[in-house]
This record gives C-alpha cells, sequence and structure tokens, in this order.
C-alpha cells in the first residue's frame, strides 16, 4: 500500500460576512477534494493539544503522528536541521525573521516577502554586526532564518515568552519583545539589528522601489536539540516530505523521511504546484509514504487576502490533489489523507487553535457518508481525532 498525506497550510478559517456567513473552503471550488469525501471518510481534528500554542510546528508533527506534548522541541531547532546545523547541548536555536516595523508598529512579519538572495546578503551584514562567538545568524528562506546562541543560560531562554510577528500586525511591538529570565541578550540583539538594516543598500533599493524595508529581525520559536524517532521506527514505513519551508523539510529530516527539493517552490502564492504533484507521485515508486506540504493558503490568510485564500484553495485542489485522485481511481494501492494543519482566519490574520475538516480515501476505509469537504461538514462527522492518533488510523 502507498500513502499520500496532503496539507494546505492554514486552509480552515471562519465564515465571513462578506462570503454570506459561509468559509473561504466552502465558496472554493474543491471537485477533488469532494470527491475524496464522497468516497472515503470525512473527519474532525483537533491539530493543537490544550496548552500548545496552534503553531504550524506544533500542528504538523500531530499530522506527522508525533504527539507534540511529547516531542516537541521549538519551532527554529526543526528548521536548523533542515540547514544542516546540528544543535549540541548548550545551544539554542532561534526563528529570525526579518520584518517591517513602522512607527513602532509590525507593520509586516515578512518584509514584503523579501527575496532569498537579497535577505543571505542581510543576514551576513547581521553577522559581520553582531555575531561573535557566542552570536551566529544562518541564512534560511525569504524572510525565515535563523540564530544559534551558545555560551549562555540556554535552559531559561528555551522557556522564555517570544510572540510570533504574524500574531501581532499592526500591534506597538514594546508590548511582545521577548520577556523572561535572559531575554536582555535577544532585546539587545533585535534592537541593535535597527542600525545594522536601516542603511543598508538592499534596503534603500527596497524603499526607492516603495516595497517594505527589511528593518528589524524578530526572535521567536526557541528551542532546544530535538529528540525523536524517526517516522520508520514509529509506523514501519518508507516516506519523503515535499515543501518549500524549512520547518517541515527540517521536520521530515529529522524523521528520518527523504526531503524533496522542488525547483518553483517558494511557500507563497506564486509556488510550483504540478511540480509538487509529480515529485510527490514519483516519490511513491521508491517510498511507502509522502508528504506534501502547500503555504500559500496560510500566507494569504496572514495577508487577509481573501481572493487569493480562495484562488489557494482551489489550486491546491486542482494541480496538488487532482492527479492522486486520478491515481486512486486508477490502482488499489493508494490511500489519500487531506487536511490542513490549523486554521489562520481572514479576519484574523492569525492562526488560531480551532478544529480542522480532513478526509482520508482508500482501499480499506469506509464511505462515512459526507459528501463535501468543508468545516460545518466536519463537525458533523462522528469520526473525531486527536492530531497525532490520525496517523495510525490512516496507515492501519
Amino acid at each position: 500500500m502507498k500513502y499520500a498525506v496532503l496539507v494546505p497550510d492554514g486552509m480552515a478559517d471562519k465564515p465571513l460576512e462578506q462570503l454570506g456567513g459561509k468559509t473561504p473552503l466552502e465558496v472554493a471550488e474543491t471537485p477533488n477534494m469532494d470527491d475524496l469525501v464522497s468516497r472515503g471518510r470525512l473527519v474532525q481534528v483537533t491539530t493543537i493539544p490544550p496548552d500548545l500554542e496552534p503553531a504550524s510546528d506544533v500542528a504538523n508533527l500531530s499530522i506527522l503522528g508525533y504527539d507534540p506534548v511529547a516531542y516537541y522541541s521549538g519551532r527554529a531547532p526543526l528548521e536548523a536541521a533542515h540547514l544542516g546545523i546540528d544543535l549540541k547541548d548548550g545551544e539554542i536555536a532561534f526563528r529570525t525573521n526579518l520584518v517591517t516595523v513602522s512607527d513602532g508598529r509590525m507593520a509586516d512579519y515578512s518584509a514584503g516577502h523579501i527575496s532569498s538572495q537579497e535577505a543571505a546578503i542581510l543576514i551576513g551584514a547581521l553577522n559581520a554586526g553582531l555575531g561573535s562567538s557566542t552570536v551566529t545568524f544562518f541564512a534560511g528562506v525569504s524572510y525565515r532564518h535563523l540564530l544559534l546562541l551558545k555560551g549562555i543560560d540556554v535552559q531559561a531562554l528555551a522557556v522564555c515568552r517570544c510572540t510570533p510577528p504574524h500574531d501581532i500586525l499592526g500591534q506597538k511591538i514594546d508590548g511582545h519583545l521577548p520577556h523572561g529570565k535572559g531575554v536582555g541578550l535577544l532585546r539587545d540583539l533585535m534592537e541593535r539589528s535597527k542600525a545594522v538594516l536601516a542603511d543598508h543598500d538592499i534596503n534603500k533599493v527596497r524603499v526607492d522601489l516603495k516595497e517594505n524595508p527589511a528593518n528589524m529581525i524578530w526572535l521567536w520559536g526557541q528551542g532546544l536539540k530535538p529528540r525523536i524517532p524517526t517516522f520508520q521506527e514509529r509506523f514501519g514505513v518508507t516516506g519523503a516530505v515535499i515543501s518549500a519551508v524549512d520547518l517541515i523539510k527540517g521536520m521530515g529530516k529529522i524523521m528520518g523521511l527523504e526531503v524533496i527539493d522542488v525547483p518553483g517552490a517558494t511557500g507563497y502564492y506564486d509556488t510550483n504546484y504540478d511540480g509538487k504533484a509529480q515529485a510527490g507521485l514519483e516519490a511513491l515508486k521508491r517510498r511507502d509514504f509522502v508528504f506534501i506540504h502547500v503555504e500559500a493558503t496560510d500566507e494569504a490568510g496572514h495577508n487577509g487576502d481573501l481572493r487569493m485564500k480562495i484562488t489557494g484553495i482551489e489550486r491546491f485542489d486542482k494541480m496538488i490533489v487532482g492527479p492522486f485522485v486520478e491515481r486512486l481511481k486508477a490502482g488499489k494501492d493508494l490511500r489519500v489523507m487531506v487536511l490542513p494543519d490549523h486554521a489562520t482566519p481572514i479576519e484574523m490574520r492569525r492562526h488560531i487553535a480551532q478544529d480542522v475538516c480532513g478526509v482520508m480515501a482508500g482501499p480499506g476505509i469506509a464511505h462515512n457518508g459526507f459528501s463535501v469537504l468543508t468545516e460545518a461538514e466536519a463537525q458533523k462527522s462522528p469520526d473525531h481525532f486527536k492530531g497525532h492518533e490520525l496517523m495510525e488510523a490512516f496507515l492501519r
């Protein structure tokens, strides 16, 4: 048997007045996801355990079958794994966003979705200006980067409170700076980054082009070295992961999954949907399991971009789900599961801990009477799973 898990990040939403009380998923054209529901099992899933933040790392750990309460060690260590950074005892990693702050407010958590090429130069400047034997920055993709700290009290910093920048759009940053024991270093680096970035030629050009400058770093998502078993050890199957973001790639690497890079996979609206789907189908020729993650719907939610959220859902349905539905119809050796990791409502522009709708279909999975994939329909389903228990049900 082959298995495919397809994740439209942040697709779940809340009813919107401008959509007549419907969600983006309810108004989007999704014939392929609905086809899976009509032949399979509509489920409601709690991907965020109580007392944990509704973050993508927590939610995707759940979907992959790992209880975040037992295995979660922070977002940054997962991204570090993809960048080839082997965290050691006594070291801690922080997610480092390049952001735009204006008049003391978080104007843009992504500095206008700055290009990776521009960002790499800015990260180099930060290392030159702020780096030391204990402070090192690592360039990632677009606005998503890492800071590695060592030679300090990492245990205290591991439990300090850091706020995701996409949760405070439009808000004054002063009330959301890191707080807790030892955060003086973090606040100092964030403050000093302003001087390094303010007059950099890249930001001067961005301002001239009326693009948001990367004029500050924002530190969050910290964690220590993760210690989790591989996916094959847990479930006895080999697998691969396909995503544009370092978080998911790093998660896959730590779990022993093959990490597949797809040309044109950007983590934004313009990502290579077709390329991801075809790479997933190819991966199933040599692996038992493939996990395909698409970020575009989440970015639309954070941007409050209703048109692009609906468009992203429809593209995901046509170009990601569609090829797997065709493969499912053509043979008897494939199971497909589709679900978002969490909700990123258009009106709230941040992640929330809302149960999500999902579907499992394929040989051995009985139809439970539903015909469409929506948040409201899933609430009627008698099949309700804790996120980390879903994978076992899907595979077995």
